[in-house]
């Protein structure tokens, strides 16, 4: 089986969030199942220069955008196993970011076209084209309108998957001609809701559409969630699945993580309490073990539940021991709320606006609660690592956080839930929690059970190969 994985940002090489820890870390768990899986990419400007040092330059070829065509230089890596392609053309990807600019539009619509015009190239005819998000949207819709029927493309099946329905890539209809490059028979396939939506495009003519985790596919079929899509969705819900994402256990594991002062394990935990007083001292807390550490490593965005925090947290900072510490960055309005706080409890709570990958590992090691009350969450990755980490979370029952977390109360449980969107039910879960961390040895328990979960990115990687060969025998 091969499979070509289609990303527009991917670990280490370059990424934004949690998509580009699924593009960095689902291929390899493939390529270790013996399935062909190649990875393409943009080859952006901000791309550090010792991987481009890596790149071996393939040939040029040129890629239709509507009624004009554009230069595409194709380059080759070899890492861990998997056949990296980075598609180069200076003009859309010789920019500061990633996303956020003028001809987004353009620039996807160009590398979606790209994507499938270098088959030929670089002789890797796949089985199946893996497409993620709105940037790859127009893949599934250039290949049924266009290739389908050409020589050397027949009997390719696409792939969409959904990491986050709010992104879809809207735009006005005068793209069509002038960017999309759509007849007008076919104009149909992208327009909803008076505009061009490329995730509406890949949910009509893909062969499968998945999300990052059961609950979120059930989701997004309610208006609530689902950000104008569910209409669209609830008619092709037949070919909709949910497939919940892992995380690296290599990249974050705590016996051999560098990031972290001290190295444990579920069975030798004895070194997190020493990561828990070092992060104590950095944040010039008080070292007591006695007091639980509940931590937050979150982007201040409300859809993360922060108008929840901004409500009950004073009043869970005055009536526990507990100490908060903080790492993020975003809206104004809670950067401004978290440094009042900070600055009022300095006793009680550490806070760093930005952010910074080896302070977030050393948080997770050092902390004893993690806090995840989020409002939406596709699937969640931190609350995966704060378990790695024997971090044990506090989540809102939303998308993947309640696919990975179950409430402990009835026992047996990895963390401590609650349902409702609601600023006290996640006060009262916090209180659980902390009255759980005074039990020594039922937390001790509790604690190594998190650890010994499975949210490896194995027991996705099968569930995939699974989804690939259903299609695949259709």
């Amino acid at each position: 089986m091969k499979v070509l994985f289609a990303v527009s940002e991917c670990k280490p090489f370059i990424a934004s969030g949690g998509l580009g820890d699924v593009a960095g870390s689902l291929p390899q768990a493939l390529r270790k199942r013996m399935i062909g899986c190649r990875v393409v990419l943009p080859l952006y400007d901000a791309i550090k220069q010792e991987y481009k040092d890596e790149m071996r330059f393939l040939t040029n070829i040129t890629v239709p955008v509507a009624w004009r065509r554009q230069y595409c230089g194709i380059f080759e890596l070899r890492r861990d196993g998997v056949v990296y392609y980075f598609l180069d053309n200076q003009y859309y990807f010789k920019r500061g970011s990633i996303y956020g600019h003028y001809d987004d539009a353009e620039r996807f619509a160009f590398f979606s076209r790209a994507v499938l015009e270098i088959i030929p190239a670089i002789d890797f005819k796949p089985d199946i084209i893996h497409c993620n998000d709105w940037q790859t949207g127009l893949i599934p819709v250039y290949y049924s309108t266009m290739y389908a029927q050409r020589p050397g493309y027949e009997n390719i099946k696409t792939v969409f998957t959904i990491h986050n329905i709010q992104y879809q890539g809207k735009y006005g209809e005068e793209l069509l001609e002038n960017v999309v490059g759509l007849s007008w028979y076919d104009k149909n396939i992208l327009e909803y809701d008076g505009c061009v939506n490329f995730m509406k495009g890949a949910i009509e003519t893909a062969n499968k559409i998945t999300t990052v985790s059961p609950t979120y596919a059930n989701e997004i079929l309610d208006p609530w969630y689902s950000h104008g899509l569910d209409a669209i969705l609830s008619q092709r819900s037949w070919k909709l699945q949910g497939i919940l994402n892992g995380i690296s256990y290599e990249m974050y594991n705590p016996e051999t993580d560098p990031d972290i002062w001290y190295h444990f394990s579920a069975e030798k935990p004895e070194n997190k309490k020493k990561n828990k007083a070092e992060l104590q001292k950095y944040f010039n807390l008080p070292e007591n073990p006695d007091a639980p550490i509940v931590a937050m490593v979150t982007r201040l965005v409300s859809h993360k539940g922060l108008d929840l925090v901004k409500a009950v947290l004073e009043e869970f900072i005055c009536t526990s021991n507990a100490q908060v510490v903080i790492l993020g960055s975003g809206d104004w309005q809670y950067e401004s709320f978290f440094s009042s706080l900070a600055n009022r409890y300095p006793d009680r709570v550490g806070l760093k606006l930005g952010f910074i990958a080896d302070l977030a590992n050393k948080i997770y090691a050092g902390s004893d609660i993690f806090l995840m009350p989020s409002k939406s969450e596709p699937c969640g990755l931190s609350q995966m690592i704060a378990l790695r980490y024997g971090s044990v979370p506090i989540v809102r029952e939303t998308g993947g956080l309640k696919d990975s977390i179950e409430d402990s109360g009835l026992g047996g449980g990895n963390g401590f839930t609650f349902a409702n969107y609601n600023a006290h039910d996640m006060l009262h879960a916090m209180r659980r929690a902390v009255e759980g961390y005074q039990d020594k040895e039922g937390w001790a328990i509790l604690m190594k059970r998190a650890m010994e979960c499975d949210f490896s990115w194995s027991r996705s990687a099968n569930e995939y190969i699974k989804m690939y060969k259903e299609i695949l025998n259709r």
